[in-house]
């Protein structure tokens, strides 16, 4: 069974086998958790990705799949892509397609190896899904999924994030890395 761990911080600075990348289709940098990762892990990543895009990926990254590229300069082996759905004014969004991004996001290291997992906060920024509802749909996504990753971490930004997660996940995470404690290094 997949361990799930909670701590508040940068995912940038997160020592994991791979790291997920709230993306957008372009898998071309943004902003946000995108821009931060390309950013910290320098133009390796952003190269992998121009190369996705000219081979397999032309028109995009489609919404709710997952794909790996090198970590650059990040704390970590890999980081895996994922474009989650944007939350409408009018309609909402399709929460199957944020539990995809979930899943994808474990298929994709179980392939490479993968035992550790950082996870953002997915489609809760400038894609405004509800942080409560997010993070309902994103515990309840990686405890159902098959896979063989060993740990997931969600890596969240602030104490209203941290909170959300910790009502669905049912663990308070480490004593260290809780509400109030100091960013990881």
């Amino acid at each position: 069974m997949t361990r799930l761990t909670l701590t508040l911080g940068d995912i940038t600075r997160q020592h994991a086998d791979a790291i997920v990348n709230a993306a957008n289709s372009s898998l071309l940098g943004g902003g946000g958790v995108d821009g931060a990762i390309h950013r910290a892990g320098g133009p390796g990543i952003l190269a992998e990705c121009r190369a996705l895009r000219a081979s397999r990926y032309g028109r995009g990254l489609p919404t709710g799949q997952a794909v790996a590229t090198t970590a650059g300069r990040l704390p970590a082996r890999w980081v895996i892509h994922t474009v989650g759905p944007v939350y409408g004014p009018d309609g909402g969004g399709d929460p199957e397609l944020l539990a995809s991004c979930y899943r994808e996001s474990l298929r994709v290291p179980d392939e490479l190896g993968a035992r550790t997992v950082a996870f953002p906060a997915i489609s809760t920024g400038v894609y405004r899904w509800p942080l409560d509802d997010a993070a309902r749909i994103a515990v309840r996504a990686v405890r159902e999924a098959e896979t063989a990753v060993e740990e997931v971490v969600f890596v969240l930004f602030d104490e209203r994030a941290y909170e959300a997660f910790a009502r669905y996940a049912g663990t308070p995470g480490d004593d260290a890395d809780g509400p109030g404690a100091p960013a990881a290094p």
